[in-house]
């Protein structure tokens, strides 16, 4: 796409609560793996390592979508362990309820900035790929500490910088040139890449014995449609605007058939209180 000369903006786009999925609609599970959740899941088995989730244990997952870091976690902790998934997104939820019908699975509606549970709850907190939507994420994470209990241990998994997501990082770019008053929510993704900031987070909000790494992960689209479709399905903030373009809008799809290929590269936090 070329940058735009005509001044057109942002038209019918309908964020709804965490971005990710759009007001009064289901949630396409579907699409949001090939768009998220087949990258978010490389990373999941790190975060519940760091997090240190032990069989029977009460998990709190944060942020918890459709439930990708939920179903590891509900493997690890067995029948005599729980997972609440909490979501701003009643969509999200839903979507995550009807994978583990059946399981030890708990669906909450709630801000991860004022969680609904008493102090010292769960054995371990997860947040997988969450915290940089978070308006405030120092007071997410003071509650993340609230509800875990004494000696156990929170993890965080964050984007790094677009140019190491970049097939999120190149698409955010291209859609700030058309929507810069978008800029900033077109760039949430990235807006904890910076682990001496995360780093410092943490410290303030009260965590000790903090360890924050940068893990690799690579991966490649067999196809540019392989990539391109779930955008074209508009789950995740930046396909909607995407689609709320005007040009794509009136016009549709834009698909072509080259090759593509990509890496991503995403930072995770684990800390714990002593």
């Amino acid at each position: 796409m070329d940058t735009p000369d005509n001044g057109e903006g942002l038209k019918g786009v309908n964020f709804g609560p965490g971005f990710h999925a759009t007001v009064g609609q289901h949630v396409d599970r579907s699409a949001y793996d090939r768009y998220v959740g087949d990258w978010s899941r490389l990373f999941v088995p790190t975060v519940l390592a760091a997090a240190e989730v032990a069989a029977a244990d009460r998990i709190l997952d944060i942020a918890t979508g459709p439930g990708e870091a939920a179903a590891l976690a509900l493997a690890q902790v067995g029948p005599a362990g729980l997972v609440v998934g909490v979501d701003l997104s009643l969509a999200m939820l839903t979507a995550a309820h009807s994978r583990f019908a059946g399981a030890r699975f708990r669906p909450v509606v709630s801000d991860g900035q004022a969680l609904p549970f008493a102090d010292a709850t769960f054995d371990a907190v997860l947040c997988q790929l969450g915290l940089m939507f978070f308006p405030d994420p120092a007071r997410g994470l003071a509650e993340f500490r609230r509800v875990l209990r004494p000696h156990r241990h929170a993890a965080v998994c964050v984007i790094s910088t677009r140019e190491r997501a970049p097939m999120w990082g190149v698409l955010a770019e291209i859609l700030s040139r058309y929507l810069p008053a978008q800029q900033e929510v077109l760039h949430l993704s990235f807006a904890l890449a910076d682990a001496g900031r995360l780093e410092r987070l943490l410290a303030t909000t009260g965590f000790r014995e903090i360890s924050v790494t940068r893990e690799t992960r690579e991966g490649s689209f067999e196809s540019f449609d392989d990539y391109w479709v779930p955008i074209e399905e508009g789950v995740g903030s930046l396909p909607q605007a995407y689609l709320a373009l005007p040009a794509i809008a009136s016009t549709g799809s834009t698909r072509g058939g080259a090759g593509a290929a990509s890496a991503i590269r995403i930072q995770w936090t684990a800390s714990n209180e002593c």
